[in-house]
């Protein structure tokens, strides 16, 4: 008897490496992929600007990253006693405008360097809605909490988000010619703006991508969104407060990622790294036992052969930790 609707994903040919760059951006689905690489020990950058929700707020700030912009206090505003700016996550924010300024520059440089020469682009998107300041018409990235009369909340057509991604899209190929793009779109429901309207903000996301990917050779699509919403369909795969989805229907997600965007060479190798990992986070019952110099000895030479055999890929942390004899 069968449970679930098969899904067909095509895999991408050559797929995601160890030897890749990786940056990731958009909604905070994108954190969960990101996570995983890093946790798998790819080299990975994620989200520079903190988590971005909508395509206007991602184009501008991979924009920002390839003109490499230096943001100054005429960018930022003060709001419930902190130092915030309207194109960033409030993880920048600072009582302190100094450094609110040195944080969100540090990681604007850190991103035109990485995406000047990185492999891959993950993008993420969580929502069509767009708000904008009452006074000035700017699109904001993020509200950080104020008043909601400060904005003019859009639904963005899908004209809008196409032309959008255009204009951005031209300009990274030309600034970085290898790059490539992986577009999915998150299975969090924005249920705040309704469900009604939330299906038709997800729906406009999708349309918009697959425009992207039919028009672009070096664009994909992976369906995290379907996978979810078609495939497992069921809240016993979200959270309490029925939304987000949790801990077996992200890993369900994450699975299908490694399945169908690496190589088996690649995934063979992450799963090795996973157990050095694991190793790695043991905490032993008595440190000062045989058993566990043993068990540290045998996974410095494994760890060793692996850092000689992929130079590429750091272990230093691992190779510190297993170091104890």
């Amino acid at each position: 008897m069968q449970f679930q609707i098969p899904i067909n994903i095509a895999p991408i040919e050559p797929g995601i490496s160890y030897r890749d760059k990786i940056l990731l951006t958009g909604s905070c689905f994108s954190e969960h992929i990101g996570g995983n690489l890093l946790k798998a020990k790819f080299n990975v950058l994620q989200n520079p600007n903190g988590i971005l929700f909508d395509p206007i707020s991602v184009c501008s700030s991979l924009i920002s990253y390839m003109e490499n912009k230096r943001y100054t206090a005429d960018d930022l505003f003060y709001l419930n006693e902190a130092w915030h700016s309207w194109t960033h996550h409030s993880r920048f924010s600072s009582p302190e405008k100094e450094i609110c300024l040195q944080n969100i520059n540090q990681s604007q440089a850190a991103a035109h360097q990485y995406l000047k020469d990185c492999d891959w682009l993950i993008v993420t998107l969580g929502s069509s809605f767009l708000y904008k300041l009452q006074a000035g018409r700017m699109a904001v990235a993020n509200c950080h909490k104020a008043p909601a009369q400060t904005f003019e909340k859009h639904l963005n057509t899908i004209e809008e988000s196409i032309t959008a991604f255009d204009a951005m899209l031209y300009r990274l190929f030309k600034f970085n010619p290898r790059i490539k793009v992986l577009f999915t779109v998150s299975p969090v429901r924005h249920v705040r703006d309704g469900i009604v309207e939330n299906n038709r903000s997800k729906a406009r996301l999708i349309e918009t991508v697959h425009h992207l990917v039919n028009k672009f050779d070096k664009i994909h699509y992976f369906p995290s969104y379907e996978l979810l919403i078609d495939v497992l369909r069921d809240y016993r795969f979200y959270d309490a407060d029925l939304v987000h989805p949790n801990y077996a229907a992200t890993q369900f997600v994450l699975e299908k990622f490694s399945e169908t965007m690496m190589n088996k060479q690649t995934k063979s190798l992450m799963e090795t790294i996973r157990k050095i990992v694991i190793a790695k986070n043991h905490v032993p019952f008595n440190p000062a036992s045989t058993q566990h110099k043993k068990f540290l000895a045998t996974y410095y030479e494994q760890t060793l052969l692996l850092r000689k055999q992929y130079p590429y890929i750091n272990f230093d942390e691992e190779m510190r930790y297993f170091d104890k004899s």
